[in-house]
This record gives C-alpha cells, sequence and structure tokens, in this order.
C-alpha cells in the first residue's frame, strides 16, 4: 500500500492545498484529513514539516531536558494550528522512512517550520545526522 499512497504523491504537483490538520503528533508532525487515497486506506495521512528537527517526546528523548523541549514545541504547533484561520500544506514527497509525507505547512501565510526555528524549538534539517538537543 505504500507503493500506492507514494505514486499518487508523485502523480500530483506540489501546490498548496487548504487541509484540515485532524492532529498534532509532536512539533514537526501532524495528521490530515485527505480524500485522496482508495479504500480500504483511511482518509489521513501523516506529514512531517519540511527542513526541520524538533525534540523527540518521551520515551525517545534521551535526557529530560530534550522531553521538556519536546512538550514546549508540541504545544506550539497545537496551539499555532488551533488558532490558523488559513491552513496550507504543500505535500513534497515521501520522507525517507516510509511512513510520512514530506510537506511546508502555512499557518496564515507563516511557515510553520520557521515560526518553530524562530521560538527556538526547532532546528534546521536536511536529513543528515541530527545534533542532540541534551548538549
Amino acid at each position: 500500500m505504500k507503493w500506492l499512497v507514494a505514486l499518487l504523491l508523485s502523480a500530483s504537483p506540489a501546490v498548496a492545498t487548504p487541509y484540515e490538520i485532524t492532529r498534532v503528533i509532536d512539533g514537526d508532525t501532524v495528521e490530515i484529513a485527505v480524500d485522496f487515497l482508495p479504500a480500504p486506506l483511511p482518509p489521513k495521512l501523516s506529514i512531517r514539516v519540511m527542513g526541520i528537527d524538533t525534540p523527540e517526546k518521551a520515551p525517545r528523548a534521551q535526557c529530560d531536558a530534550e522531553a521538556a523541549l519536546a512538550r514546549k514545541a508540541s504545544a506550539f504547533t497545537k496551539d499555532a494550528v488551533a488558532n490558523a484561520k488559513e491552513i496550507d500544506v504543500q505535500i513534497l514527497r515521501w520522507d525517507k522512512y516510509g511512513g510520512r509525507a514530506l510537506a511546508d505547512v502555512f499557518l496564515d501565510h507563516q511557515s510553520l517550520a520557521q515560526s518553530l526555528i524562530s521560538a527556538g524549538l526547532a532546528r534546521p534539517y536536511k536529513g543528515d545526522a541530527k545534533q542532540s538537543w541534551c548538549e
């Protein structure tokens, strides 16, 4: 089934679309409602915000400081999504792990990635080795 979703993602151009964010998973991952997946797949897609890394939540956090920052990043994203009047998601491609799509997310025309970086709750990330949040 992953190949089918990948095919559907690659067949459509990357354009900003007003999707409904149905759940904030963590600071840099949300779930959106979609109507393009065939049954029996659920009409939802996990989206990782492109170009950033936020701290990991427990139990994946490597220290208490990382877990605390992860809670702040998640709360920041939940608040930003809840208060956004306009949500645009530009799906770009499947992530390297195959379980999520990578996308640019804009809340009221503001980049969620840039907002998280400006708040000190995310770092730029290009797919290389991640820096520790515990140092």
